[in-house]
């Protein structure tokens, strides 16, 4: 396997390895040749989402916190690239809890920064977020127009990319943000109270529950799937490009779907396993506090700087996930 002319030679750290996206980019990793260093504490991560890597001589798990700069630190020792995706998600966890947020979002991303200086990594990669646009009401968004944070979580990942812009300026390293807009895919979690929105409604599917709509469905996401944010961190990671280097894309599709059309989609795929979900009715509930109404996602940037050529759209990753999904959890 050569992913994306990825260097199997190079030792990469994923932060959060053990959750939803870091476990699936260190799957990638490992498939490529290269050696891995997953830095988890397992506050949402998952063990087994690691367990098939464990017995892989080139894996490596270090169970630590990134709010502790020695973990930080001896996660970082003889590493080419870090792809950071250690945080604490959720717009609502954020609003129930800004202190813990922030902490882990802030300070514990602080000290990753230090010790990726300290270590001389080549490129630190982070996963910014498409909250950061806020309450800008331009479409598509592009990354230099941004309106205020409409939550502590969008505030945080904002102030993420404004320390990665401060250490590139400062101490010269090279920093790519990666505003992910709404991934989904396989290992995503369908449990818990900030549980994401497609794998949540898949499980409710299958039980032949009503999901539950915030608002009147017409509120719209470009959902990206795993694949092509995989696609994204591996070309941040081979870019030779200079004019690439310490800046922020859009991670995603460059399409958008409401959560309506999402829902009847989702009924479609999973009534070919079982034809009585396509009856499920759906319920509709408030509005979500801090929700953004729309987001779509200009690629433009990343295609042109970083070659990136997304492979699958909301259909064709939707019928990936909702497999895995029927495979797995029935």
């Amino acid at each position: 396997m050569n992913l994306y002319n990825l260097n199997s030679k190079f030792h990469i750290l994923v932060t959060g390895g053990a959750g939803f996206i870091g476990s699936n980019l260190c799957n990638a990793l490992l498939q490529n040749g290269n050696q891995v260093t997953c830095l988890d504490n397992f506050a949402t991560g998952k063990r087994e989402n690691l367990a098939p890597l464990m017995d892989n001589p080139k894996f490596n798990l270090i169970e630590g916190d990134i709010r502790n700069l020695e973990d930080c630190q001896n996660a970082c020792t003889g590493v080419d690239y870090i792809l950071h995706q250690a945080a604490l998600g959720s717009v609502p966890r954020s609003i129930n809890d800004p202190i813990t947020s922030n902490d882990v979002n802030v300070s514990g991303f602080l000290n990753m920064l230090v010790a990726a200086r300290d270590a001389q990594v080549k490129r630190f990669i982070y996963a910014a977020s498409s909250s950061t646009y806020g309450d800008s009401t331009n479409m598509p968004k592009v990354e230099d127009i941004i309106g205020k944070p409409l939550s502590p979580y969008a505030i945080t990942k904002y102030v993420n990319e404004l320390y990665a812009d401060v250490f590139s300026k400062t101490y010269g390293i090279e920093t790519i943000g990666l505003r992910y807009f709404n991934v989904f895919g396989r290992k995503q979690d369908p449990n818990g109270a900030y549980a994401a929105v497609i794998p949540k409604f898949v499980m409710q599917l299958m039980k032949h529950e009503s999901p539950v709509i915030n608002g009147d469905g017409s509120f719209s996401r470009d959902f990206t799937y795993i694949d092509n944010v995989i696609q994204m961190n591996v070309r941040a990671m081979v870019t030779k490009n200079q004019n690439a280097m310490n800046t922020v894309y859009n991670t995603a599709y460059g399409e958008r779907t409401d959560l309506n059309e999402l829902t009847q989609l989702l009924k479609e795929y999973l009534s070919d396993f079982d034809p009585e979900i396509k009856n499920v009715e759906n319920t509709y509930g408030p509005t979500r506090a801090g929700d953004v109404p729309h987001s779509l996602a200009s690629i433009d940037k990343a295609k042109e700087l970083l070659g990136y050529d997304p492979q699958f759209d909301i259909k064709t990753g939707l019928k990936e996930a909702v497999n895995w999904y029927w495979e797995n959890l029935k």
